[in-house]
This record gives C-alpha cells, structure tokens and sequence, in this order.
C-alpha cells in the first residue's frame, strides 16, 4: 500500500484502486485544519475538536475526489455487527449519522462511505464485477463477533458478489506488539471459534498480544477471499504519531482517521 496524494490529501492507496470503478484509501492525520491534539486531519465527529474544524476537514477529504461533502457517509460506530445497506439512490445522507452500526454496503455510485478509526482497524471491500463496496469498522469485539463474515455474506446475498471476486483493503491499526488483551477478550475469541493460537501471543499470566490485522485477514480468507485479494497496512497507529492518530497512545484525547471507499459508476 503507498502512500498517494491527491490535493491537500495525503492517503494510504489500496493497489487495486487501478481500477476505473472504485475510489478508496485510508487518511493520515495530515492535511487538515485541526489543532492540536487534533492536528491536523481530524475527521471524526466524536471528539473535543471544534465542529467547525471537523466539518471542514471532511470537506477537504470529499472534495479531494470530486464529492459532494454531503455525499460523505458516516454512521455512529458501536463496536457490534449491525450493517447499513444503502440499495437505492439517497439524495439526502443527513439522517444515516446518527445509526448505531459498524459497517456501510452500497452497489450505488457516487457515495463516499467512510469507516473512523484511532487504533481498530477499517476494512474496506470491492466487487469490481458486481459493482458493491463496504467499509466495516473492527475492533476486538466485532472480530470476535464475525463483523467481516457477516459483511462478505451480506455483499453476496444483497449483490450477487462472490468471495473469491472480492478485493479487500485493511488499513492501519494498532500493532500487535503494543496491543496488550486479558482473559475476557480471549474468551470472546474463543467463543466465535476463532484459532486464538493463530492471533495471538501469551505475554504473561492472563495477559496476551492480540494480533487483530492478522485476525482480519483470516477471517476474510475463512470468509472465502484470495489471500491474493487481500492488502494490509503495515503501520501501526500507535507507532506512527506523526502520521497517524491513535486512542491508546495518547489517551483517548486525539483525533480520528478514516478508510473511505466509492463506487465511480
């Protein structure tokens, strides 16, 4: 994944965005207006910033691609399952910001679906044949609960997509190695039948590094997905202070980046 610029945006860009289709990438935290400790991209509206500030950084995201600002799509992310299928035109996006759910699907162009993020990881999908993107918003819980399965079935019973079609973009998230669980988030795993082993490291008693890139990517492929179609981030939120925001690092007083994905026409 490159880093890409277009406009005042700087950007992380998926490889299969070659395609004529799709739009899509994952946002540093530069370019913006925000100041600090939300300097400079902050793109989230759940945080101290200035709406003002906020308002016009996603106007700089969504203008950057020719968008509408009103055609940027956002929900109330809650750490669950819950998906929003959007499978006829919406002039009017308004009413959608405030629905509790972590993960927007769409075969309708010219709607720029965002995913926020300040450690959890987006994941963003693509049927460059049956023309649908999603974003969908992972943390421990929803990856112990099969958000990505459930995202990848819904494209392909609401769609027509097939898994094996599918292109998938994991962004940056916390890294493994400063991403310390306990017993709890382990049993959460466990009961979704998830490999524990496959994910995660014993630091001490009780206490284990959760690997939840690498959780993404075998769900996707137990989901059906090529490894081939799969990309990842190699950042690590937490590491990259001048690049990325991140909630652990800096107490939950910061800012939030955002994958993005749209279908072209």
């Amino acid at each position: 994944m490159k880093l890409a610029r277009q406009g005042k945006l700087s950007y992380l860009q998926p490889a299969w965005t070659f395609d004529a289709k799709v739009v899509a990438g994952f946002t540093t935290r530069n370019g913006g207006v925000s100041r600090a400790p939300f300097n400079s991209l902050n793109l989230g509206f759940n945080t101290e910033d200035p709406l003002h500030n906020v308002e016009a950084n996603r106007s700089t995201l969504a203008r950057s691609f020719e968008v509408p600002p009103h055609l940027l799509l956002t929900v109330r992310q809650v750490h669950g399952t819950d998906l929003l299928v959007l499978d006829e035109p919406n002039p009017d996006l308004s009413h959608f910001l405030h629905v509790e759910c972590d993960g927007i699907l769409t075969n309708q162009p010219g709607i720029l679906l965002g995913v926020l993020v300040a450690d959890c990881y987006p994941v963003l999908l693509f049927d460059p044949f049956a023309k649908a993107v999603a974003t969908v918003h992972v943390g421990w819980r929803g990856a112990a609960a099969g958000i990505l399965t459930k995202a990848v079935r819904s494209l392909v019973a609401l769609f027509g997509c097939r898994p094996e079609q599918l292109r998938a973009a994991i962004g940056p998230g916390i890294g493994a190695h400063k991403y310390e669980v306990d017993r709890p988030v382990r049993e959460a795993f466990r009961n979704g039948n998830h490999d524990w082993d496959a994910i995660a490291v014993e630091k001490s008693l009780g206490k284990w590094r959760l690997d939840l890139r690498r959780s993404c990517q075998l769900e996707l492929e137990r989901a059906g997905l090529l490894a081939a179609h799969i990309e990842a981030a190699g950042e690590c939120t937490c590491c990259h202070r001048e690049l990325l925001f991140s909630h652990r690092r800096d107490h939950g007083h910061t800012g939030r980046q955002m994958g993005f994905v749209m279908l072209s026409g």
